[in-house]
């Protein structure tokens, strides 16, 4: 499928991997919708590169409120007329010790990572499927194997990959195209942004960002892959041994994913 001109909405626009699909989705000739919550971030984006008015939209959207996912979508096909793609790229991270935690981490946690989804796959579905178009998640290893000091980040990707494997099959003679992306470790914001066990962002990430794969590599696999209509991505060997290994090792991938979140720096597991 040629992109161009193939009117996208990407979540969580403002930095990491939505920042790097919207310039790139740019520079390819689509028709690019920015939603996140700062706009003066968004603003940014498209300024710095001097992107053409007429092909980008930039939504103030908080998806954790179905209003504005609908308000985001209502402003897409009343200045472009369609949606051919929907990006849900909008995500947050946590880590802490599920005993120690704050329920209310769980919960924002599944506002945003899966009610987010929910909310602007709800709204823009009857326009996606007009165009037979394609509805993204951007999700994690985490949606196929669940990570200690990560329970509701975990569990708000098994939710999401439910939801959007259930989504495909109910439309599978609709030309609706569904796509699931697991980007690996990636360098982005989400690791500072993660909630600890009070709620509050842990500030500094406790992995080595520089050595990750970097978003604009993540943001052109993800475009190939849509253009390829694949229905899922899995980036890094990292993340294709642990899905492997999960299969055929799954006690053993217990004890190595146990071991390896457990080396993080201030990490919250302790090694016996």
């Amino acid at each position: 499928m040629n992109l161009k001109n193939k009117v996208v909405i990407i979540t969580g626009a403002s930095s990491g991997i939505g920042k790097s699909m919207a310039n790139l989705a740019l520079e390819q000739g689509m028709k690019v919708v920015l939603a996140a919550r700062s706009v003066a971030e968004m603003e940014k984006i498209v300024k710095k590169q001097r992107h053409n008015p007429d092909d980008y939209l930039v939504v103030k959207t908080d998806v954790t409120i179905e209003a504005d996912c609908q308000k985001l979508i209502d402003s897409t096909v009343e200045k472009f007329g369609k949606i051919d793609i929907l990006i849900n790229n909008a995500g947050i991270s946590m880590r802490a010790i599920f005993s120690e935690l704050d329920l209310n981490v769980m919960k924002t946690l599944m506002d945003v990572n899966f009610w987010g989804i929910v909310y602007c796959t709800y709204h823009a579905l009857p326009w996606i499927l007009k165009s037979k178009g394609s509805v993204i998640g951007i999700s994690s290893v985490a949606g196929f194997r669940g990570l200690p000091a990560r329970t509701g980040y975990s569990a708000s990707k098994f939710a999401m990959h439910g939801f959007l494997e259930a989504l495909r099959t109910e439309n599978l003679h609709k030309g609706l195209h569904v796509l699931l992306v697991c980007p690996g470790f990636t360098a982005s914001n989400i690791r500072k942004t993660a909630l600890g066990k009070d709620g509050s962002p842990q500030g500094e990430s406790p992995r080595n960002e520089h050595k990750m794969m970097q978003p604009e590599k993540v943001a052109a696999n993800i475009l190939k892959a849509i253009a390829r209509r694949r229905r899922d991505l899995v980036l890094t060997r990292h993340g294709k041994l642990t899905l492997w290994m999960n299969k055929l090792f799954p006690a053993l991938t217990d004890k190595l994913v146990f071991n390896h979140m457990a080396d993080e720096p201030d990490s919250p597991l302790l090694k016996k």
